[in-house]
């Protein structure tokens, strides 16, 4: 099998920067990003707040995560781990977002539509980055450097305020769409799927059923 290609990409990054970003890729960050979740986005669009703390540089990477962070004794932030959460349900504050926010990656988990990124992250020139499986929290929190600033900790408490971070070869993430529009998951189920129904014929039917579950293995609750 060969191996994957590796980027090491400096944040802010540039559309040009982005534009030689290929789906599949696995990405390692370094710079500055920031941590924003569906509280932030409400009360940033919904609510007409705007983005916290104007003219202090967030950065243009917005993860969708809950930070493991705690208050030492002497007022400093201190984050172990950054456990992304999944990306669907905030589509649709994202065209605003975008917009308001001035982001060109966000990074997340289980990534979103082709129609979403075709219709929302190309027009702003932005690409989604996708967490690698799960329980990666620590492994990502290792690459963090610093935490300059946290905003909206008393309005939206310690989960969802926007926490920012400055990291180093932060990762790894894997580019799940690209400045086309184009997603791997898409990509790739495109191939598993028709070899489906082969893989469970003369299976019975679960007997216990988590939501969004069906028979026709190809379907996904989105």
């Amino acid at each position: 099998m060969a191996a994957l290609k590796t980027v090491e990409l400096k944040l802010p990054a540039s559309t040009e920067d982005l534009r030689a970003l290929e789906i599949g890729t696995v990405v390692y960050l370094t710079g500055r990003l920031f941590t924003a979740r569906e509280g932030v986005y409400k009360r940033a669009i919904e609510d007409g707040a705007g983005m916290p703390a104007a003219n202090v540089d967030l950065g243009t990477a917005n993860f969708h995560c809950s930070p493991a962070a705690t208050i030492e004794p002497d007022g400093r932030f201190n984050v172990g781990a950054v456990t992304a959460t999944a990306s669907f349900r905030f589509a649709k504050w994202l065209d605003g977002w975008f917009k308001l926010s001035g982001c060109n990656i966000i990074i997340g988990k289980g990534g979103m539509t082709s129609e979403i990124y075709r219709d929302v992250f190309v027009p702003n020139n932005a690409i989604y980055l996708t967490t690698v499986g799960y329980g990666t929290g620590a492994l990502l929190g290792r690459g963090i450097r610093d935490v300059p600033g946290v905003y909206w900790r008393q309005e939206l408490g310690l989960a969802q305020a926007v926490w920012v971070l400055d990291v180093e070869r932060f990762g790894p993430f894997i580019v799940e769409s690209d400045l086309d529009g184009a997603s791997l998951f898409e990509r790739e189920n495109a191939k598993i799927a028709p070899g489906l129904a082969r893989l469970y014929e003369g299976t019975k039917p679960a007997t216990l059923r988590r939501y969004g579950e069906t028979d026709d293995k190809a379907d996904e609750v989105i």
